[in-house]
């Protein structure tokens, strides 16, 4: 049975090194694809990805456990995707070392709402499954960061309205607006998308 994050942040406190590498193998997938949606660069995300981790092990003292492990996790690397941007705008410790396999594992799969699901698990549909991820990507990137951020969270981490709330440290009330905001902006980008793709191959009729 695997061990909670609770009781692995205590045996790191404690020293144990192997309790930290099991929290990295946890969720350094799910931090790459956060980071890989907000800032559409792979080298950028791992470079997100590697420091959130530094992040948290040096600042593990400050994790009181008021919410989940994730939920701590996942606000640090929001937060510094959004430090990168800004800076990008602008100009344009120990810890274990992150596994660059995940680069491959990006967000081709992953899904907005029922947008993707759309497209179900046949075989035969793999070649749309990527070109609508790539979609997704494309409609992701023109939404504004902040929207972003919720949408991935919420959408692709599967976080509860509650969690997004405490993450994004903002009341649950704002939570839901910017979500229905960016989920507007994101289906208005992919609508024409589906409508020509459902035309052409059936997809979605019985």
């Amino acid at each position: 049975m695997a061990t909670d994050d609770l009781t692995l942040v205590k045996r790191v406190r404690s020293g144990d090194q192997r309790a930290f590498k099991l929290l990295v193998e946890r969720y350094q997938r799910k931090v790459y694809a956060v980071a890989l949606g907000m800032l559409k660069d792979k080298e950028e995300a791992m470079d997100v990805s590697q420091e959130a981790f530094v992040k948290v092990y040096k600042y593990l003292d400050h994790f009181k456990g008021d919410s989940s492990f994730y939920t701590w996790l996942y606000r640090i690397t929001v937060n510094i995707c959004i430090d990168v941007m800004r800076r990008k705008g602008a100009a344009g410790g120990e810890t274990e070392e992150f596994d660059e396999s995940v680069a491959n594992n990006d967000l081709s799969e992953a899904r907005i709402g029922a947008l993707g699901s759309r497209l179900g698990t046949n075989p035969q549909k793999s070649a749309l499954r990527r070109e609508l991820a790539e979609k997704i990507q494309e409609a992701l990137a023109a939404v504004p960061e902040k929207h972003r951020a919720i949408l991935l969270l919420r959408e692709i981490e599967g976080m509860s309205y509650e969690d997004l709330s405490r993450t994004l440290d903002i009341p649950k009330g704002t939570v839901m607006s910017r979500l229905f905001h960016a989920r507007a902006k994101v289906q208005k980008i992919l609508s024409e998308y589906l409508e020509l793709d459902e035309a052409k191959s059936g997809v979605g009729s019985e």
